[in-house]
């Protein structure tokens, strides 16, 4: 069940999982899975932005596909506006599909090379039959293009003809053609110059202050998701191990792998050194995870057998902030503070 229960909420991700079949063999037999989200439960309410952060491979990028239905779950609930599209199919799911839409990482892969802007962004309004006139569709078209800062005279061009920063934007107007209530925003200026993510991240601020949208932000760096969203949930291997609001997360972690992914946030003041982290080992295979707590084999204060045993319980720590670790809660020396022995 949701530690977040909210009667109001938009979406509501009840024990999803995603494993992914493992083959072997000549006959290709099946024996192990790839349990790339495992058991992982939020809501999100009306015209919020939820950030999800985690490093590579840690499950956030199929969270964000299973829940648009692009990944098929293989257990659990997604619930939007009450109704689980996770049972729906065909044309029952195609009209939902209006509710919710997607921002992809790549803004180069993820438009068609064959295709102009025109028919990228107007596809979806045909799909849905949302105009009714060749005049209207092209006013719409219009419309979204400028909402997010190209102007009407790009429509005619192929995405080749274009930066990076604006077949984002392209990618962004597709995904506002059919009005919709939920995005998911996977990585979506990992792949631009700095500059060019400031300039998409005041985008999408200012377009869910306008149109009252909501976002699953996922990402790797902190301190963008830090900037944008109002809560934040960190991901290892699967799993949800803190939640909290964006400032409290990012001030007072209470998983020491929020810890660890904190003190490799760099600085802006070059005379301000903090402890750097640094974590053994490698993240352990998803088809095998480790026993007990999945982070023990990494973790700097981990107490065997303890934490090599027992499953850590997803529990309240602090007011609205919630922790998966047995050793959450203690007094753990803050990442953030200066001291003395290694820095960066």
């Amino acid at each position: 069940m949701s530690v977040l229960e909210n009667i109001m909420s938009l979406l509501e991700v009840k024990s999803l999982k995603v494993h992914f079949p493992v083959k072997h063999g000549m006959f290709g037999g099946v024996h192990e899975f790839v349990k790339a989200v495992d058991d992982v439960s939020f809501n999100l309410e009306p015209g919020e932005t939820l950030g999800l952060v985690g490093e590579s491979g840690c499950g956030k990028t199929t969270l964000g596909r299973a829940i648009v239905r692009l990944v098929e779950p293989t257990a659990g609930s997604v619930l939007l506006d009450g109704e689980d599209i996770t049972q729906m199919g065909g044309a029952t799911l195609r009209a939902r599909r209006r509710k919710f839409q997607m921002i992809f990482q790549d803004p180069y892969g993820s438009l068609n090379p064959r295709m102009t802007v025109e028919q990228i962004v107007g596809e979806a309004l045909d799909i849905h039959k949302l105009t009714d006139s060749k005049p209207a569709r092209q006013k719409r078209i219009t419309e979204l293009l400028k909402a997010v800062g190209l102007d009407a005279v790009y429509a005619q061009r192929y995405p080749h003809e274009f930066s990076g920063g604006q077949r984002q934007r392209i990618g962004i107007a597709r995904a506002l053609a059919v009005e919709p209530q939920l995005i998911i925003c996977d990585e979506p200026v990992s792949a631009l110059d700095v500059s060019v993510q400031a300039q998409i991240i005041n985008l999408l601020r200012d377009l869910q202050q306008q149109r009252g949208l909501a976002y699953l932000f996922i990402a790797h760096d902190l301190a963008v998701v830090e900037h944008i969203s109002r809560r934040v949930m960190v991901m290892y291997l699967g799993k949800i191990v803190e939640t909290a609001d964006a400032r409290t997360i990012v001030r007072e972690p209470q998983h020491p792998y929020t810890q660890a992914l904190i003190s490799a946030v760099p600085e802006v003041d070059p005379e301000t050194k903090h402890r750097r982290i640094i974590l053994p080992g490698d993240v352990p295979s998803p088809i095998h995870p480790p026993s007990g707590c999945p982070f023990h084999p990494r973790c700097p204060i981990a107490q065997l057998p303890k934490c090599a045993e027992a499953f850590p319980e997803f529990r309240e720590v602090a007011k609205n902030h919630f922790a998966s670790c047995h050793l959450a809660g203690t007094k753990i020396e803050s990442p953030r503070n200066p001291v003395r022995g290694e820095t960066v």
